[in-house]
């Protein structure tokens, strides 16, 4: 447990299990003031050169290097679709006809703009917000491309039934909800630890980021000041940087929605067994320090809704009552007629870059229009089909 916080310090905290970022550190500068100084234009950042010797031609950062070439793709990619939705929009203003607006754009999608996620990798939580309420269903979908080791670990814990009765145990405002083992550290509230299933591994690697060449990136023609390159994969909010390492390096951005995996001060002590999803303003500095294993697909409303803790950093106090976790499944493992069609928007459309265009210049009710989006803002829109029985969890 933590026993004491800074100011500069941003921590999360189940037990043993501690997610935590370091201090941000304020960059340093120092202006040498000489008589022959006088002000001058500034000059945009150069992309570095190639280096010139044979043998590093595909160095970090360097021009042909595949993580450049990957980044270089992406981008072209969302502007050549930016310019679509442009060159759209102003054939129905010359028109006479009015802009389409976010909801238009939804009505008019088609199946192929639409994806299904792997159920193997769609995970349907029950939790009840209080002894009285009705059960919530939350639906998760995990990220393999960028925490396979994670991935496969909850669905081995989720399988072996380690979620079920277990609770909620800490909801801080504008920050996190965060599930898991009320027992976990040994001996916390007169509990025992529960044991893992035995297809589950007590440690994994840190799985922070992975290597942008490969990765199906689309990117956001906006930049943001956390990372060189931002955007989707898999409807996952998506940071990059094509400079970092010669195959270039992305990770999963903390957006509202998002799932991490609690650690303690080891970075390779998350195992998948205590969970947060935020719920609140983008906690961006905690980007590539904890494990982000997925997103809420569905639901998290119910997560965000739920009492906040009156304990430290919004742990619920003995005294107070924890929101069970009644039951968590995979889809996959779902009988067929129970199996609810879970679908995200796809991000390398027309109809993706129709959306953004709609946010980035809205009309109506709005008087003015930023003229932009940003990564957190750019929810990939999810809808679920119910199935044609009722879902048991």
């Amino acid at each position: 447990m933590v026993k004491s916080l800074l100011s500069s310090l941003i921590a999360l905290s189940l037990g043993g299990a501690v997610l935590a970022t370091l201090p941000v550190h304020e960059a340093q500068a120092q202006t040498k003031k000489t008589a022959k100084t006088s002000k001058a234009k500034a000059k945009p950042a150069a992309r570095k050169p190639a280096p010139s010797a044979k043998g590093t031609a595909k160095a970090a950062g360097s021009a042909n290097s595949p993580g450049m070439l990957a980044g270089d793709a992406a981008l072209a990619q969302a502007q050549a679709l930016d310019a679509q939705a442009v060159q759209a929009a102003a054939a129905r203003k010359a028109a006479g006809s009015p802009a389409l607006n976010t909801g238009e754009v939804m009505n008019a999608t088609t199946p192929d703009d639409w994806r299904e996620p792997d159920p193997q990798n769609v995970v349907l939580m029950e939790i009840r917000p209080s002894a009285t309420a009705a059960p919530q269903q939350v639906w998760m979908e995990l990220a393999p491309r960028f925490a396979p080791e994670h991935a496969a670990n909850i669905r081995a814990l989720v399988r072996g039934g380690y979620f079920d009765g277990l609770a909620v145990l800490r909801v801080q405002d504008n920050f996190v909800t965060q599930w898991g083992d009320p027992g976990d550290p040994v001996g916390a509230d007169n509990a025992k630890t529960r044991p893992l299933p035995e297809a589950a591994k007590p440690k994994l690697p840190a799985e922070f980021d992975t290597a942008l060449a490969g990765l199906p990136l689309h990117a956001l023609v906006e930049t943001d000041g956390w990372a060189p390159l931002n955007g989707f994969v898999d409807g996952f909010p998506v940071a990059a940087d094509p400079a970092k390492t010669p195959q270039g390096r992305a990770w999963l951005a903390h957006c509202y929605g998002v799932v991490g995996a609690g650690r303690g001060n080891e970075i390779d002590s998350s195992n998948g067994a205590s969970l947060y999803a935020v719920i609140g303003h983008s906690p961006r500095p905690l980007d590539l320090n904890i494990t982000v294993v997925g997103r809420i697909l569905k639901g998290i409303e119910h997560l965000a809704a739920l009492p906040r803790g009156g304990g430290n950093m919004g742990f619920y106090k003995p005294e107070e009552a924890r929101p069970p976790l009644m039951s968590a499944k995979l889809l996959a493992d779902l009988p067929a007629a129970e199996r609810p069609k879970v679908q995200v928007l796809r991000t390398d459309t027309l109809t993706w870059a129709n959306l953004l265009h709609t946010r980035r210049y809205r009309g109506g009710w709005y008087v003015a229009s930023s003229g932009r989006v940003d990564l957190c803002s750019s929810t990939v829109p999810v809808r679920v089909t119910p199935p044609t029985a009722p879902v048991n969890p």
